[in-house]
C-alpha cells in the first residue's frame, strides 16, 4: 500500500502500482480506463482484505458469542466508526450501510417521504438528476399524493439557483439532488442550497455517488439531512453503500426493510424496532464487502483527498483543452466549478460507436449512452453522450491516447 505522506503531491504512476488490473495486458496493451464514474478499479489492500476474510475469518455478525463472530462484528462496526470519520458525522450511529445510493435514496424516500409527505406537498429535484434520484421520488410522491418540483439547470449545466429558490415553499418537504453530476461534471453549491431549503422547513437528501470520491465531504459544516455515497465508486467492493443520517431525523423514521436485526421486540401481536441504525439494517449484511470498504476509505485517505482532488482538476484542464482541439467534438458541462469528467458527441460518430472503437483499437474504457440521465439526455436534445470520467491513477498519456483514439475514430466517419 502507497504510504506517502500529505504533503506530497499525487504520483500517479507510483498509484497505479497498487491496482492489479492496470498493470496487466489485455490483448498486448494496457488498459486506459476512463470509466471511473461508473466504478473505480480496486487497490489490492481492499482485494486483499475480501479474500483474507472469507478464507480465515469468515463468520456472521451480531449476537454470535464465539470468536470469529464477535471479531467479525468489531471489524463491521470498525468500518461504520471510519465512514462516520470519514463524511464527519457527529456519532457512528448516523451511518447506515446500504447497498450503494439507489438504495440510500429509495430508503429516505420511502421511510421519510412515507411518513411526513401529504397531499399538496411537494419535494423538489434538479434536471440533472441520475434516475436513482428521480424514480423513487416520483413513485412516493404518486402514493402520498404529493408534486414533485424541478430545478432547471442552464446551458453550461449550472443550477439557477434564482429559479431553484422560487420553486421553494412552505410547501416544500424534501430536497434532493446530486452534489456532483454524473454527466455534466457539475459540483452543485450544495451548502447554499441547504441552507435555502432549511428556511423553508425542507429536509436534504444529498446524492454523493460522484461527490464523495472528489470532495472533502463534512455532513456537519454542510447541515445536510441526508449523504450517501456508493463503496464502488471510491475504490471499494461492488454491493456496499453509506448513507448518513442526522441521528435525530432517523430516530423519526419507520424501517424501510423489516426481518432480523433490526427489531426490538417481536410478539404476534405487535412489533417494536431498534433505534438506527439497526432499524434500517435487516437481514444478515454484506460483512466481507463492509469490512473492505474500510480499507477503501483509509487508502482514499491517506492519499489526502484535497491531493485528489488537485491532481485530478489538473487532469481535466489538460483533457479539456485537448478534446477542443477536434473539430466537430462538443463537451456537454461548462460549468465554472466542475469536477473530473467530461461528457461529449463527435459529429458524425455515434457514441456506442466511438466506445466500441476506442476499445478494441487501444483498449480505452470510456462510458456511453444516456448515462441513467434520460431526462438531461433531451434538455440537451441527444440521445447519449460520450463520457470520460478521471480518477488519481489516470495520467496525461491516458489522455493523449484518448485524444489519438478520438481523431482515429473521427477519420473512420469523416
Amino acid at each position: 500500500m502507497l504510504t506517502k505522506t500529505n504533503q506530497e503531491p499525487i504520483n500517479a504512476q507510483e498509484v497505479i502500482k497498487d491496482f492489479p488490473i492496470l498493470n496487466k495486458l489485455f490483448n498486448g496493451k494496457k488498459l486506459v480506463y476512463l470509466d471511473n464514474g461508473a466504478t473505480t478499479q480496486k487497490p489490492k489492500v481492499v482485494i486483499d482484505r475480501i479474500a483474507d476474510y472469507l478464507a480465515n475469518e469468515n463468520s456472521t455478525v451480531r449476537r454470535g458469542v464465539y470468536y470469529l463472530s464477535e471479531k467479525s462484528t468489531f471489524m463491521f462496526d470498525e468500518t461504520r466508526r471510519v465512514a462516520a470519520n470519514f463524511v464527519n458525522a457527529s456519532r457512528p450511529e448516523e451511518i447506515i450501510f446500504t447497498r450503494g445510493c439507489t438504495e440510500a435514496v429509495n430508503l429516505v424516500a420511502s421511510s421519510l417521504g412515507g411518513s411526513i409527505l401529504k397531499p399538496g406537498d411537494q419535494v423538489q429535484i434538479t434536471q440533472m438528476e441520475h434516475h436513482a434520484n428521480i424514480v423513487p421520488w416520483q413513485l412516493i410522491c404518486e402514493a402520498k399524493g404529493a408534486e414533485l418540483k424541478v430545478a432547471p439547470i442552464n446551458q453550461d449545466g449550472e443550477l439557477i439557483l434564482e429559479d431553484f429558490q422560487k420553486l421553494l415553499s412552505e410547501k416544500t418537504k424534501i430536497v434532493s439532488l446530486t452534489h456532483i453530476s454524473n454527466v455534466l461534471g457539475t459540483i452543485n453549491p450544495i451548502k447554499q442550497i441547504i441552507e435555502m431549503s432549511h428556511k423553508v422547513g425542507a429536509k436534504v437528501f444529498i446524492d454523493g455517488a460522484q461527490g464523495a470520491p472528489h470532495e472533502l465531504v463534512n455532513v456537519q459544516d454542510l447541515d445536510c439531512d441526508f449523504y450517501c455515497f456508493s463503496g464502488h465508486k471510491i475504490y471499494g467492493p461492488t454491493g456496499v453503500g453509506v448513507l448518513y443520517g442526522k441521528y435525530e431525523v432517523l430516530e423519526q423514521m419507520p424501517p424501510y426493510m423489516s426481518g432480523g436485526d433490526m427489531i426490538d421486540l417481536v410478539t404476534f401481536e405487535k412489533t417494536t424496532f431498534a433505534a438506527p441504525p439497526a432499524r434500517f439494517e435487516a437481514g444478515t449484511p454484506q460483512i466481507a464487502e463492509v469490512i473492505a470498504l474500510k480499507e477503501a476509505l483509509e487508502y482514499v485517505k491517506n492519499l489526502g483527498i484535497e491531493k485528489i482532488k488537485a491532481y485530478e482538476d489538473s487532469l481535466l484542464e489538460y483533457a479539456t483543452e485537448k478534446l477542443q482541439e477536434i473539430q466537430g467534438l462538443r463537451i456537454f458541462g461548462n460549468a465554472a466549478n466542475k469536477a473530473s469528467l467530461i461528457s461529449f458527441v463527435l459529429e458524425d460518430a455515434h457514441a456506442h460507436d466511438i466506445g466500441t472503437i476506442l476499445d478494441h483499437e487501444d483498449n480505452i474504457c470510456i462510458r456511453v449512452g444516456h448515462h441513467c440521465a434520460q431526462p438531461l439526455m433531451k434538455i440537451f436534445n441527444v440521445s447519449a453522450t460520450a463520457r470520460a470520467s478521471f480518477a488519481f491513477y489516470n495520467t496525461k498519456e491516458d489522455v493523449d491516447k484518448l485524444f489519438m483514439g478520438l481523431k482515429k475514430v473521427q477519420s473512420l466517419f469523416g
